[in-house]
This record gives C-alpha cells, sequence and structure tokens, in this order.
C-alpha cells in the first residue's frame, strides 16, 4: 500500500523545527537548472514512457487471452484452441483499452506515481470493452464460434494481467521519482522565504516525480516585491517550467495578486500554493455550483456508484457468510449458554454513519453486560471475560454476529471499528479529526485491525494510531482494498495481535 498521511502525529507534537531539515531538504534538491536540450530529453522519456505503458496493457491483454484460449481448450477438449475466431474478441478488446486509455491520457508518466485508482479504472473500462467486444462479434457474427467459457476465462486474465502489470509499473516510476530519475512536472517555486522553504520540507516534491528548476524568495517589502518579480519572471521564461507555485499565506493577498498578476504572462500554469490547513484534507479541491467557486475541502468519501458496489458487496458476503458459518455460530452460542448464566448475545449502543446510534451485535464474552456512561473497556486477564468469551475474543469470533448489522444496513464489512458511546465520546473530544471516521458506515475490521491495532486503549499513541489508519482507509477506499482486509483479518497473524 502507498503511504499514510500521519494527519495526527503531527498536530500532536506540534510545529516541527525546519532549520536542519529544510537544509537536508535544500541538499537534496540542488540540482543545475535544466538546459532545452535537456527538456527536450524529459519531453522524449515520457513520451517513450506512455507508449511502453500502452505496449504492456496491450501485451498483458493478449497473453491473458493466449493462455485463457490454451489452459480452457487443454482442460475441456484436450487441445490448444488457438484459433482466429477464439482470439479475434481478446485483441478487438484490447485494440478499444487502449484506444479508450489513451484517450483519458491514463499512460501519462504523472499517472503511475502513485498507483490508487488504477484497479477501479481498469476493471469498468475492461468490462465495457469486453461488452463492446461481444457486441462486434454478434452483429459481425463471428461468435458462432467462439468458445464462451474461454471468453469468460480470458475477461478474468485480462483484467488480473493489466493490474498485476500496471502495479509493477507504478512501483518502478515511484522508485524513478524518489531517486531523482525523471520528472513528471518541472516547479518553479516564488515567494516569501519562509514559505518557499517550508514547502520544500514538508512536501518534498522530487519524492513525487516533479523536479524544482528555481526557488526564488521574494523580499517582504512593498517597495521590492515589483523589483523582485521582474527578475523572477525573466528567469522563469528562460527555464520554461511546467508549473509556478506561488507560495505565501493566504492571507497576504498583497503578495498573492502581485504574483499573479506578474506569472500570468509566463506560458506555465499557476498554481497558489497550499495552505496549512489542506493538509488535513486528502481530496480538497475547485468546486463551481452555478458562478459560485468555492474550495471544497471534504465531502461524502464515496460517489453514488461506489456506495451501490459496496453496498451489494456487503449483502452478498455477509448473507453467504451467514449461510456458511451457521455451525459456528450455532456452537458458540450453545457453548456460552452453558457456560454462564445469561443470553448468548450481546447487544450495546454505538455510533454509526453520521454519528447515528444503533445497537451492536456481538456474542457475549463477559458476565457483565455494561451499556451506559461508564462502560469499562476490558483489559488484559480481565476477570470478566468468560473461559469462552477469552477464546472467541482470541480469534475474533465474537464480532460474527455483526454480519446481520451489515444486513441491517447499520455495518459494512470493513470499516473504522466503532467504539462504546462513553469511549466514542470521550475521543472524539480528545484526537484531532477523530469524528471523520463517522463518514462512512463503521466495520466488522477495519484497515487498523488487519494491521493489529486492537485490544485495550491505554494509552493516547494508540488511539491515534488507529485513527490513522481509519482515516487512511476513508481516503483510499476501494473494492479491492476491502477484499484485501478481509483476506488480512482471517490470515494475517497481526490480525490476532493484542486479543484480550
Amino acid at each position: 500500500m502507498s503511504q499514510q498521511v500521519d494527519y495526527l502525529e503531527e498536530q500532536a507534537r506540534g510545529e516541527i523545527s525546519l532549520k536542519g531539515a529544510q537544509r537536508r531538504s535544500k541538499k537534496k534538491n540542488r540540482r543545475k537548472p535544466q538546459n532545452s536540450a535537456s527538456r527536450r530529453n524529459t519531453a522524449t522519456v515520457r513520451l517513450v514512457f506512455s507508449i511502453l505503458a500502452a505496449a504492456l496493457d496491450f501485451l498483458s491483454i493478449a497473453l491473458a487471452s493466449v493462455a485463457a484460449q490454451i489452459g480452457y481448450h487443454m482442460a475441456a477438449y484436450g487441445e490448444s484452441g488457438l484459433t482466429a475466431a477464439n482470439l479475434q474478441p481478446g485483441l478487438i478488446a484490447a485494440g478499444a483499452f487502449l484506444l479508450a486509455n489513451a484517450v483519458r491520457h491514463e499512460y501519462s508518466f504523472a499517472n503511475y506515481l502513485r498507483l490508487r485508482g488504477h484497479a477501479w479504472r481498469s476493471f469498468v473500462l475492461w468490462t465495457l470493452v469486453t461488452l463492446f467486444a461481444m457486441a462486434v462479434g454478434f452483429f459481425a457474427k463471428t461468435t458462432a464460434e467462439t468458445s464462451r467459457g474461454a471468453f469468460a476465462l480470458a475477461y478474468v486474465l485480462g483484467f488480473a494481467s493489466v493490474f498485476a502489470q500496471r502495479a509493477t509499473l507504478s512501483h518502478f516510476v515511484r522508485a524513478s521519482a524518489a531517486a531523482g530519475g525523471v520528472s513528471a512536472r518541472r516547479l518553479f517555486l516564488v515567494g516569501l522565504e519562509k514559505d518557499v522553504e517550508t514547502f520544500t520540507y514538508r512536501y518534498r516534491p522530487w519524492t513525487c516525480g516533479m523536479n524544482v528548476v528555481a526557488s526564488v524568495a521574494l523580499r517582504d517589502s512593498a517597495h521590492t516585491i515589483r523589483d523582485d518579480l521582474t527578475l523572477a519572471v525573466a528567469s522563469a521564461r528562460m527555464l520554461r517550467p511546467d508549473d509556478i507555485f506561488i507560495l505565501a499565506p493566504w492571507s497576504r493577498t498583497d503578495v498573492i495578486d502581485e504574483c499573479v498578476t506578474a506569472f500570468l504572462h509566463v506560458p506555465a500554469r499557476v498554481h497558489l500554493g497550499p495552505e496549512r490547513v489542506l493538509d488535513r484534507f486528502v481530496d480538497a479541491r475547485i468546486d463551481r455550483i452555478g458562478s459560485i467557486t468555492s474550495l471544497s475541502l471534504s465531502g461524502h468519501p464515496l460517489n453514488l456508484l461506489e456506495v451501490a458496489a459496496k453496498r451489494a458487496f456487503d449483502l452478498v458476503a455477509s448473507a453467504a457468510a451467514l449461510v456458511l458459518l451457521s455451525p459456528l455460530l450455532l456452537l458458540c452460542g450453545l457453548l456460552i449458554r452453558l457456560e454462564s448464566e445469561g443470553p448468548a448475545l450481546f447487544y450495546q449502543r454505538r455510533y454509526g454513519f453520521n454519528r447515528e446510534m444503533f445497537r451492536i451485535v456481538k456474542f457475549r464474552t463477559m458476565r457483565t453486560m455494561e451499556d451506559d456512561r461508564r462502560v469499562k473497556q476490558a483489559t488484559a486477564n480481565d476477570p470478566r471475560v468468560t473461559r469462552v468469551g477469552r477464546f472467541l475474543r482470541r480469534y475474533n469470533i465474537d464480532e460474527l454476529p455483526q454480519l446481520f448489522n451489515v444486513l441491517l444496513g447499520d455495518m459494512s464489512l470493513v470499516g473504522p471499528r466503532p467504539h462504546a458511546l462513553a469511549h466514542d465520546q470521550l475521543f472524539e473530544r480528545r484526537i484531532a479529526l477523530y469524528a471523520r471516521r463517522h463518514n462512512v458506515k463503521p466495520g466488522i475490521t477495519g484497515w487498523a485491525q488487519a494491521n493489529g491495532l486492537r485490544g485495550e486503549i491505554d494509552s493516547p499513541e494508540k488511539i491515534r494510531q488507529r485513527v490513522e489508519h481509519d482515516l487512511y482507509y476513508i481516503d483510499n477506499w476501494s473494492l479491492l482494498f476491502d477484499v484485501w482486509i478481509l483476506f488480512l483479518t482471517v490470515f494475517s497473524r497481526k490480525a490476532y495481535r493484542n486479543a484480550i
């Protein structure tokens, strides 16, 4: 997975001292200005990369189609089945896939600087072009001799091979960018000296495929700023950057206005540098509603299509799990009743999506059933925990009845784990951004639990780490991420750590 943004620790530690780190950052980023030949070489490398990325997509699909035909026909008929009629739909789908991706600029170098989004975009487009290939074959009357089973297998293998090679290529691109290799963008930084230094240290643009060709510090004086900008514009015209970042506090409208006026005449994209508050919001963006332009800091984390896909997955997977695990659920309920008095199931109020209250259901693992303002956390060797309860907690079996909460729509299979109301209210007051966990449905398991962050919360550091992982999940959600977390929850040793 890509690196997580630590929203919370910076706030806990306060502002970081920049002096030594800034000197190291400057040293890392000290490069010679690129001349025109160097710029042409960079453009050539980007073009070659785009051609290579497209060729790898085509090759992945073609090989997957061949493998599907050979594998299916050898298993079913004992022959290879490599005929023109069988390969034609796969080649049509491959051609349509490449064309659509090229139109969307999918093969740009910058697009491979992070893997997020590739799986979903590839899945949707691959499904559409596969249907298109089927339609072409139907209207051309060439599908009579095409093997349906091999075609279905080619669809599955095609998506898997495309995503696998993109993940591999993205890994090498990010490694190259971090090492100062080919840059996706050439940046020109201009602003007040402190803000330029802070930006360089905090964001380290060279680690994400950006090459800072020059940094110009303006003197903070109304009498000198225009002279400084005249020299800065001349430098920008000579260096011809892709992007110009104006770095000054947004409250300094005088500096920003002068910079915008000066650099609008330079053939480059002009950006207003990020304000500190934007670091707390991954998806901040400019929105236009009619004639109103606004800076959208956060919105609904998932669009309607993503919400529908996640809900469909929850319904199908939870229903199947209940059917398959019903003997285990009945056995656990019986053991709980035999060991101690009381019901097998335990209900407790929790906050869910949009902080709406619901009743979570679990197997009873204690001799008490607290649900008030003084809920005491379970601790190591807690005398309230029964012998059966300790076993259920050790292997996360006590959470399985929450499959019913998923069917009812109160929870999802994967999401931030809900806490007891008393603990939730306490953490919300003390931990920055904790409330963002309620922007999605709570889950039976989550990214924090898959990484072993479970059990007793006896220090601020533990809850900060959990919230950090929860926010990372919210900002990087995908169906494949959900499947990966479920896999880790069942098969990873980390998921069973810190059980009480």
